[in-house]
């Protein structure tokens, strides 16, 4: 049955950033547990569209085909999600892939996220360290605050809590879920706490918590599941307290 089975792919290509976008239809013989990743390099291995015609090869991002590089991130059948993880055999026919359209397209599937790296700049997402040299055991974090962190941690910024927020876009300077998640794990470290103040000022300000709409699309689309609109409700309670510190002075306390 499967010799004489093809799938469709209906895929949006752009050749270059300022270049208009246009559909391009492929048909593939069907394999059994095939991916959307192994139906790109099919083609790309044979650009030959639907019509029979000689084409360019697909362009897109990959890496770690299985879900942990967060490379190969897509619009498949209109959801942002992982394409290593999209397998053909559960997409409605014909399948379209698209580029996700909050970061600009550098050519066909593949797009530049530096939006997204430049927003965990602005919040310092990272662990400051004293030198390279040796300093011994870090501290110790409490076994119910770790559990919850790692779960933070798990982000491979895959860029799909941004395609799927409607308050990302080309109008907005929201700096998204991903990186107000990162907030919250880094400030939870007990040594990325000491820029804890300096993060919260950051995201108190322009494109930060403010923007928020609150549509909670982002915990719904994270293929790890990440609880972001529950870092995003932590960061409310902890944008408050710091607006009432910077009011009353350091050494207000809430009980």
């Amino acid at each position: 049955m499967s010799e004489n089975k093809t799938v469709r792919f209906i895929i949006t290509r752009q050749d270059t950033l300022d270049s208009a976008p246009y559909e391009e239809e492929f048909v593939l013989p069907y394999r059994p547990n095939m991916n959307v990743i192994s139906a790109l390099m099919e083609i790309q291995r044979n650009p030959v569209n639907a019509k029979g015609e000689k084409t360019t090869p697909i362009a897109w991002d990959m890496n770690c085909l299985e879900e942990v590089c967060g490379a190969c991130s897509m619009v498949i059948n209109g959801k942002p999600r992982q394409s290593c993880t999209a397998l053909v055999d559960k997409l409605e026919q014909p399948v379209r892939l698209a580029p996700m359209s909050t970061f600009p397209v550098i050519r066909d599937l593949q797009v530049d996220r530096s939006r997204m790296f430049d927003s965990l700049k602005r919040v310092k997402a990272w662990i400051p360290i004293d030198g390279t040299y040796d300093l011994g055991a870090g501290p110790r974090m409490p076994e119910r605050k770790r559990q919850w962190a790692y779960e933070l941690s798990k982000c491979m910024t895959c860029g799909v809590c941004l395609e799927a927020c409607p308050n990302v876009n080309s109008k907005s300077d929201f700096i998204g879920p991903q990186s107000l998640s990162q907030v919250r794990l880094f400030n939870a470290h007990p040594t990325g706490a000491m820029n804890k103040d300096e993060r919260l000022h950051t995201i108190m300000g322009d494109g930060g918590l403010a923007n928020c709409g609150n549509s909670q699309n982002c915990v719904q689309s994270c293929p790890k599941g990440i609880p972001l609109t529950t870092s995003i409700a932590a960061l409310n309670r902890d944008t408050t307290i710091q607006s009432f510190r910077d009011f009353f002075g350091s050494d207000y306390q809430v009980d």
